[in-house]
């Protein structure tokens, strides 16, 4: 087992150099665990680099070079690599396909520079992120149940519901109170689009307990 501290070797691909340039940026100095080691334009650029393979590659999905996004990840994945896809656009069939081929995460471009990070954090780990707009357009067709929430969503809304202020989550789960709120909207607007209000503490908690991310032990005290 690596400890929790080892530090996250990322690598860039994307076609659209100010992106590049900007997110490169950002993350040297949002994300202290995160080394930012290659960032390139083109598939090719990365495959060769001398510092590749990394832990976690953060690859744009339109890339136009005709190279199936299924033989990159596989390509990654065989070589112990993890993936995290970046697209401007969201098409369910596209993301559902990318996620079968093995991509732990999937951000459209617009997401939180913060939710970027977490997802690079999820995927070295080896858990999924897929940005909460992908999510309830991958699961349209299921609603009615309790939506998916990540590991870490999971973790928001069992420690939030549990009675905790959003102080108190960020520290303990090493993030910033900023992101706690982002992963709280997240979980409210999955929620929402699946049919359950969970605006307040209150049916948050209640929805949490329903749904088995939150167990009840001797509560009666708070309800």
């Amino acid at each position: 087992m690596t400890e929790p501290t080892k530090r996250i070797r990322l690598a860039i691909v994307d076609d659209h150099r100010m992106l590049l340039g900007a997110l490169t940026e950002w993350i040297r100095k949002a994300a202290a665990d995160i080394d930012m080691v290659v960032a390139v334009p083109t598939w090719p650029e990365l495959t060769i680099h001398p510092e590749f393979p990394v832990d976690v590659v953060l690859l744009d999905l339109d890339l136009k070079d005709n190279i199936p996004v299924s033989l990159k990840i596989n390509t990654l994945k065989s070589m112990g690599v993890r993936v995290v896809l970046m697209s401007t656009y969201s098409e369910p069939n596209v993301v559902r396909e990318a996620l079968a081929a093995g991509a732990l995460g999937y951000l459209v471009k617009s997401e939180d520079a913060d939710m970027i990070v977490e997802a690079i954090r999820a995927a070295s780990k080896g858990e999924s992120f897929v940005s909460a707009e992908l999510d309830l357009a991958l699961n349209a067709d299921e609603i009615g149940g309790a939506p998916k929430l990540s590991a870490q969503e999971r973790r928001v809304m069992a420690l939030y519901g549990g009675g905790e202020p959003v102080k108190s989550v960020a520290y303990q789960l090493s993030i910033s109170e900023e992101t706690a709120k982002s992963y709280l909207k997240r979980i409210r607007e999955k929620y929402r689009v699946a049919g359950f209000d969970v605006g307040t503490k209150v049916a948050l908690r209640k929805r949490a307990l329903e749904d088995g991310i939150l167990i009840e032990t001797d509560t009666m005290h708070h309800l």
